[in-house]
């Protein structure tokens, strides 16, 4: 099924301006920029703005401003070539690295999956949400215990007597009663259909029409209310509901990051945006964690300083790793350098060295450049110290994410001998 919607591809940090052409004719245009502008005056991070235009920032994943959907890539390479084959390739990596560092496994594989599997951002969200919401109707709808309040022909739980006197003084056979309803219309289900009407509303992918008409149909319609962040703090899963995390973490992601058109309701926009140095951190570690004979961590904190009456400060490096009696400390950075890490990182390493006892700290970076071997300074040379070794560690996409996350475990076990 083809895909005829409006696709602009760009990388981090790239600027696009007022009617500037992008591939297959499409142009953006002046109201599409109008609302990233009023987007932006609302507190955004993702881009900053320019005269006649927008500059993306250290941030990657999809923006969609009404049926305009534009992709922002990660740049990996300070030569990486501004081409479409280089964006449809980077696109299918930064697919693919979310995939690996959310888990996300679709289920029950269908021909529209198969047709989409390496599309945008938005459609492995979209897809996977859509597959997660069969899975549960699939297996049926968990129901759970809410209180009601409603006029019944019989007397159930206990009876509201200011609104039964108001409401029944000419139906004496009714009773106005606060009671228990054991059924599916529960703030799990709420969100559920809440999503589904918003993707029927904002989905521009036509592989997925089809699938989420079938889903908005089939789903019991559930009370119209509006589901906010509260909403989500105050959910509990149990043991009968745990299937269900998944569809609500994408729910949240998606509910809480649309911003619909108010003046012309023709311009919504959804950001599904993640900063890249989080997410660099978050597929290193992924990787790593692949590996048993390490032991690996994620913001492993240590006291650092305490102010007298005052609260400690600590500090987390992005992984630590045990391999026997050994510990090792890696910080990543989502930078593009060549042998020249930053005077703060390198400070930041040798407190990292000291308060966790390290045998090797090092900072990884994205490219292909040769491991660089150093060593901290000794303070007093007439004083015997071990060498404190901080190197810098690069990593680099060659053929698919899976071999990526397995040459870096490879470079970390070589490196840690």
């Amino acid at each position: 099924m083809a895909d005829n919607r409006e696709h602009i591809q760009v990388f981090e940090h790239q600027s696009i301006f007022l009617n500037q052409k992008f591939e297959d004719g499409v142009v953006f245009e002046k109201d599409k920029l109008d609302s990233l502008i009023k987007f932006f005056d609302k507190g955004s991070p993702y881009f900053s703005l320019i005269r006649n235009g927008i500059r993306f920032n250290e941030y990657v994943g999809a923006l969609q401003v009404g049926k305009l959907l534009i992709s922002v890539l990660p740049k990996a390479d300070k030569y990486q070539q501004d081409t479409t084959d280089e964006k449809t390739r980077w696109n299918t990596i930064l697919v693919d690295m979310l995939r690996a560092v959310h888990g996300f496994e679709v289920k029950a594989p269908s021909s529209s999956q198969l047709k989409i599997k390496n599309n945008t951002v938005l459609d492995l969200y979209f897809e996977i949400f859509v597959s997660e919401v069969e899975a549960l109707l699939h297996r049926g709808l968990v129901k759970k215990y809410r209180q009601t309040e409603g006029n019944l022909t019989a007397l159930k739980g206990s009876i509201r007597f200011s609104q039964h006197i108001s409401k029944n003084a000419i139906h004496k056979e009714r009773f106005y009663t606060r009671h228990s309803t054991y059924d599916v219309a529960h703030i799990l289900h709420i969100i559920l259909y809440r999503t589904l009407l918003l993707l029927k509303r904002i989905n521009t992918n036509s592989a997925l029409t089809g699938r989420i008409n079938a889903l908005t149909l089939s789903f019991p319609e559930m009370p119209d209310r509006k589901v906010t962040q509260v909403d989500f703090d105050k959910l509990v899963l149990n043991r009968k509901t745990q299937d269900y995390h998944k569809a609500i973490e994408i729910a949240r992601l998606i509910l809480l990051h649309f911003h619909p058109d108010l003046s012309s309701g023709r311009n919504d926009v959804l950001a599904l945006m993640f900063d890249m140095n989080a997410l660099w951190e978050q597929f290193v570690l992924a990787s790593l964690k692949k590996d048993h004979n390490l032991i690996t961590r994620g913001q492993e904190s240590k006291s650092f300083w305490q102010p007298k009456g005052g609260s400690k400060r600590s500090i987390r490096p992005d992984i630590t790793i045990e391999k026997g009696k050994e510990k090792y400390v890696i910080d990543t950075k989502w930078k593009l350098i060549s042998n020249e890490p930053s005077m703060d990182d390198l400070r930041q390493m040798y407190a990292y060295h000291h308060y966790f006892s390290a045998r090797k700290v090092a900072l990884l970076y994205p490219g292909g450049h040769p491991h660089i071997h150093g060593s901290f300074v000794q303070i007093d040379p007439k004083v015997s110290e071990s060498r404190m070794d901080c190197g810098l560690l690069f990593s680099q996409f060659e053929t698919t994410v899976k071999d990526w996350q397995s040459n870096i475990g490879k470079m970390i076990h070589l490196w840690a001998n």
